[in-house]
């Protein structure tokens, strides 16, 4: 069976070390010493030869849709940052060359310039073959619905290729109210991947709704990770408590808009019971597979996938269908 994993993600150390130390320290990043997870090597996001592809092969995936691990350009304002984005694009780029079969990519981009940005975008696509972009939460404290960011909404809109909205370390205030003061490493643990991330990308994809902007980009197409950051279980009491309000500041309610507009990944939850909160939500058509590697296991990804009740049918859509459809991947 194809099996397509599409948030996994990379670096470039090289291009990394062109940011300012202290920018990435001001953002919340941890020192080069950190471990992000059990299954995690700081060598294994730089790798983009052999030993990822033999960790592929070892869980028969056929294709990772590559993305950037921050830090970034998102972090780097005017000339640098447009330079910066090039660089990775242009890095991700000869990796698929090499491995055709095997990656693919999501641009990044130079998120404080959003014009350049979405320049950076369509050259990505139309010059390198990439299939939509991945963006790192807010930036600088501004989620997508600002207006600011409107370019880059109509450009990937247009491009008919989706923007990837996954988790960016939450801002120094935010973590400051929330999470600090807890013992060991609970508050980075608390502000990231065991909650924080998966609550402020439900934000992310929430405020995209409530402002109008996907209803001023209806053709918009948006994919989320961690099996939906909790709008399964959350959206109708969200459809519920907004409807009101919804019916004369928007053209559809809530979660009809969130239906029309968002796909979501398996990426990093491998339990049945927030898949079937996903299933019953999204339906198998709107789920896709995905690991998080090199943050998550390929074994583990690949038992669940092999695991979940569903028909044949649907999990050749989970597996590959739907993401080689949505992101018109080559077969």
């Amino acid at each position: 069976m194809r099996i397509v994993a599409l948030e996994e993600h990379f670096t470039v150390p090289k291009i990394v070390s062109r940011i300012d130390p202290d920018a990435v320290k001001r953002r919340g990043f941890p020192g080069p010493d950190f471990v992000w997870a059990q299954t995690t090597k700081r060598n294994e996001l730089a790798d983009l030869g052999d030993t990822r592809i033999a960790d592929m092969d070892g869980s028969g995936i056929t294709v990772q849709v590559l993305s950037v691990a921050g830090p970034g350009a998102d972090l780097v304002p005017g000339e640098a940052g447009i330079a910066l984005a090039r660089a990775y694009n242009d890095a991700l780029a000869e990796a698929v060359a090499r491995h055709p079969d095997r990656y693919r990519g999501f641009a990044h981009l130079p998120m404080l310039a959003p014009e350049a940005a979405a320049d950076e975008l369509e050259r990505t696509v139309k010059e390198l073959g990439f299939h939509g972009v991945l963006v790192n939460g807010p930036t600088d404290g501004r989620f997508l619905d600002d207006p600011s960011f409107d370019p880059i909404l109509e450009r990937a809109a247009a491009l008919d290729l989706p923007i990837y909205i996954h988790p960016g370390i939450p801002a120094e205030a935010v973590r400051n109210a929330y999470y600090d003061g807890l013992p060991g490493n609970f508050s980075f643990t608390m502000a990231l991947s065991a909650w924080g991330w998966h609550a402020e990308t439900a934000i992310h994809t929430l405020r995209l709704v409530l402002s109008g902007a996907l209803d001023r980009h209806p053709s918009l197409k948006l994919v989320i990770g961690h099996m939906g950051e909790a709008l399964p279980f959350m959206l109708d009491r969200i459809d519920e408590t907004t409807s009101v309000t919804a019916k004369s500041l928007l053209q559809r309610s809530v979660k009809q808009t969130i239906l029309d507009q968002v796909w979501i990944t398996t990426s990093g939850f491998f339990t049945m019971a927030p898949f079937m909160a996903a299933l019953m939500t999204f339906g198998a058509d709107r789920i896709m597979f995905s690991v998080d590697y090199p943050f998550a296991s390929n074994v583990r990804a690949r038992a669940f996938l092999d695991a979940l009740p569903v028909s044949p049918a649907d999990r050749e859509k989970i597996a590959h269908g739907n993401a080689d459809r949505l992101l018109r991947l080559p077969g």
